[in-house]
């Protein structure tokens, strides 16, 4: 028996030859990606040498092996050169596939990207700014006005929402949500009481750390907090699945249908957030003051018989409502930001990004905004 022998494969190979007025380019050996290749650069040079200007371009493939998409890469290279200096080109002695694969090259044209606009002058910009607030804030005007009309639709009967969606959100927002929620109660519950023991020891008074822990989590920071991560957690959520929709044109399709994606979509939305955010807040008290507890236990000796008198005598039920009237609020605005951003993102994959931060970033401003105006309002009536 004789081995066949392998075939064995040549080099890629481009000679330029003068014929007349006319460049006759000698394509030979394999033309394969990963292989040497000839570059145009050297046939460019060989040809100004001479310092003769072709009237025309043509090939010889006579000897041309094996090629690939390398070849077509050289070729229109080889075209740009001649349209440079204004030189006919024959794609005669092509392979057949050849011309109709440079053609196909040639009719999309490249993507630029045009430059960047020139930043105007503090007065123009100052404008975009104020016309992008404006635009901004009239958006967020009709869209709580949207939500208002639903909301009083619900209560006249005139609204149908989705329940069953609405017993999901509530689901999210309970079982799903305690394991974040008691951590972060729970840490912020052990620091509150931990920088009461470390001050108030300077003084002896070591005892109203029960105080202290106790009216911070009940009237500012259990409701603070919740709002905080649910800000993070839910509102970031409702706002990816909003501006997925939007994406996907599903709700284009509401629309077309006849369906309000205010009350298909919103509704359970906020009314689910709405209704678990005070649960949580009381939930998140409740942890922070078992670490409140902890701390005074392990730091001051103090036992929770005495922890707790020394809270019940302090704080008033006033101060947990207070907290609880909190957390229903925020649950209304995450609620609300979540889903306005959400419907107003763009039409692209990175705008529900954008829209998802806008969100967060939303919600936690507003959340701030409100407890310190319902601080001032609660100092002013002496709350």
């Amino acid at each position: 028996m004789h081995a066949t022998a392998a075939p064995t494969q040549s080099a890629a190979r481009a000679r330029a030859e003068w014929k007349a007025n006319t460049l006759l380019l000698a394509l030979e050996g394999d033309w394969l990606l990963g292989e040497p290749q000839p570059r145009v650069d050297d046939v460019v040079a060989s040809v100004d040498s001479t310092h003769r200007i072709p009237e025309g371009l043509a090939f010889d493939t006579t000897l041309l092996g094996a090629w690939d998409s390398s070849l077509l890469i050289f070729l229109v290279q080889s075209q740009a050169f001649c349209d440079e200096r204004h030189i006919a080109v024959d794609m005669g002695g092509l392979p057949e596939r050849v011309p109709r694969l440079l053609a196909l090259a040639r009719a999309v044209p490249e993507r630029t990207h045009p430059p960047g606009a020139k930043p105007g002058n503090l007065i123009a910009r100052l404008g975009l700014s104020t016309l992008r607030f404006w635009d901004g804030t009239r958006a967020s005007i009709t869209f709580l006005g949207a939500v208002a009309l639903a909301l009083s639709g619900l209560v006249s009967r005139r609204v149908a929402i989705r329940w069953r969606y609405f017993w999901v959100v509530v689901q999210n927002n309970s079982s799903a949500a305690l394991p974040i929620v008691t951590l972060i109660a729970l840490l912020v519950g052990v620091i509150i009481a931990f920088l009461g023991v470390v001050v108030l020891k300077r003084f002896g008074a070591g005892y109203y750390v029960s105080y202290l822990a106790g009216f911070g989590m009940l009237r500012e920071m259990g409701a603070l907090m919740t709002g905080i991560i649910m800000a993070g957690r839910t509102g970031a959520a409702f706002a990816a699945e909003l501006g997925s929709m939007k994406i996907t044109e599903e709700i284009d399709a509401l629309t077309t249908l006849g369906v309000s994606p205010i009350e298909h979509l919103v509704l359970p939305r906020i009314l689910g957030l709405f209704v678990m955010m005070p649960l949580l807040t009381i939930y998140a008290d409740f942890i922070g003051i078992i670490g409140g507890m902890l701390v005074s236990a392990f730091m001051l000796d103090l036992s929770f018989k005495q922890f707790l008198s020394g809270l019940l005598s302090a704080v008033t039920m006033t101060d947990a409502l207070l907290g609880i009237a909190k957390g229903t609020v925020f649950g209304f605005i995450i609620g609300v930001s979540g889903c306005m951003r959400g419907l107003q993102a763009g039409s692209d994959a990175s705008a529900v990004g954008r829209a998802t931060t806008s969100a967060v970033v939303l919600g936690i401003t507003l959340i701030i905004s409100a407890n310190a105006l319902i601080d001032w309002l609660a100092a002013v009536l002496d709350i």
